[in-house]
């Protein structure tokens, strides 16, 4: 919108008049979006009240990609309280063509499937029509998995405001972005936005236009299963042999963004040295290549890699004798896991939630310029990593049990990360809903 405007400003005025113009156009299209997000925030009060005279209230899932599902814990609630009927909606990934498209959605339905869910893809392969979700499951919450246009317009927020829509972050919110993490329309519109930590609302409270009025802090649901003290990860390393170290290599996807807050992948960099120290290490450690699902799709179009060059790449980690490929879900990777190499924006923090040691492959000297203040401090308590030496230091380290972080990260969990009212984040969000509607 804001480019729209100053393109429209600069056809028909002079320079300087439009250095005038410009903030008073603004500030009517923010009064604008006010006024509208305070009638939205009205009609959900109407709706809820509503909902209070209902028996069962329909709930549907929005998912695009299974390895960004962090709703497992609330679905399992509603599961289990007869007064929701939760299902899973999956919906199509639209950035990289028809095909991809489809095979991520196979993929993702084929997973939920097989673990259980109530899922249903959006596309009907044999009438080739897309699902009309408010005719056929007429739900009255509708959660999201991703503030971003990814998906086609008929599963966008837009669509939804005559019924309550929450979101939790995929991610936790280290950004120093704030305008594209906590104003987007989307945070505007939702009922309720779920945040991490109180920190996390200080900044809806700040930078949203509606000032975070539709926040409450609940912790991040992601990583419940790894507070959980009575859960039993499934061992899902190649190697079932306690004495090899099992090192997770996670690289983001911004192989091609050199100027925005995405910029943090080293992938190229460290492509091929990581397979060599998966080589040298054999015997000692074994690898998981965890890839951002986007790093594919990415690496495609990269000039000198292409989709031949980057399928036999990631079979290379599949079939290495002490190296495997691992996509999608990573919860019981985590926890079987000794240590985590990676340059990502969501393992920053979630990684940390499991106390081991983990190293950031850092893009440059100014990575943390790209971070707010809880990033920063994420960052803080990881190892670092300038060039290939300092990761074979850390796995050295890692080999003789050496750990000089260890005290600060545990530190920074039990200070910042734990979920308020000692419950999980899931739970807190369940009680929620269940306060509101019940």
């Amino acid at each position: 919108m804001a480019e729209i405007i100053g393109s429209w400003l600069r056809m028909i005025f002079p320079k300087k008049l439009i250095n005038i113009l410009k903030p008073v156009a603004y500030y009517f299209i923010n009064l604008y979006k006010s006024i509208y997000y305070s009638f939205i925030n009205r009609r959900y009060k109407k709706i809820v009240c509503h909902l209070r005279e209902k028996e069962k209230i329909k709930v549907a899932f929005f998912l695009i990609h299974d390895s960004v599902w962090k709703y497992d814990g609330i679905y399992q609630l509603m599961k289990k309280d007869d007064r929701f009927e939760p299902v899973v909606v999956v919906c199509p990934y639209i950035l990289y063509g028809n095909e991809n498209m489809m095979n991520d959605m196979t993929q993702a339905y084929n997973s939920f499937s097989k673990k259980g869910y109530t899922v249903i893809k959006s596309y009907n392969e044999v009438t080739k029509q897309w699902l009309n979700v408010k005719k056929e499951i007429q739900p009255d919450i509708v959660f999201f998995t991703n503030p971003n246009n990814l998906t086609k317009k008929q599963y966008c927020i837009s669509r939804y405001t005559d019924c309550l829509t929450c979101y939790a972050p995929y991610n936790f919110g280290n950004s120093h972005l704030y305008e594209t993490m906590y104003n987007q329309e989307f945070h505007n519109l939702l009922w309720r936005l779920f945040a991490e930590t109180p920190l996390h609302k200080s900044f809806s409270v700040k930078y949203a236009l509606n000032k975070g009025n539709n926040v409450v802090i609940t912790g991040f649901p992601g990583t419940d299963s790894l507070l959980k003290r009575n859960f039993i990860p499934l061992y899902c390393w190649k190697q079932n042999d306690k004495k090899i170290k099992r090192i997770i290599w996670a690289p983001h996807h911004s192989i091609d963004d050199n100027t925005s807050y995405l910029s943090y992948s080293t992938f190229l960099r460290y492509a091929d040295v990581m397979l060599n120290i998966a080589d040298e290490y054999a015997g000692r450690i074994q690898f998981a290549f965890k890839p951002h699902p986007l790093l594919r799709n990415k690496l495609a179009e990269e000039p000198g890699w292409g989709k031949e060059n980057t399928e036999n790449y990631y079979n290379k980690w599949k079939n290495l004798k002490n190296g495997q490929l691992v996509e999608g879900d990573y919860i019981d990777l985590f926890l079987s896991s000794d240590a985590m190499i990676h340059d990502s924006g969501s393992f920053l923090i979630e990684y940390i939630y499991t106390g081991k040691p983990v190293l950031h492959t850092n893009r440059d000297e100014h990575i943390t310029d790209r971070m707010n203040a809880f990033g920063i401090l994420a960052f803080n308590v990881h190892y670092h990593a300038k060039k290939e030496e300092d990761i074979r230091a850390f796995i050295e380290d890692l080999l003789i049990g050496r750990d000089a972080k260890k005290y600060e990260r545990n530190f920074f969990l039990t200070s910042e990360l734990l979920p308020p009212n000692n419950k999980s984040a899931s739970e807190n969000i369940y009680d929620e809903l269940v306060h509101q509607l019940f």
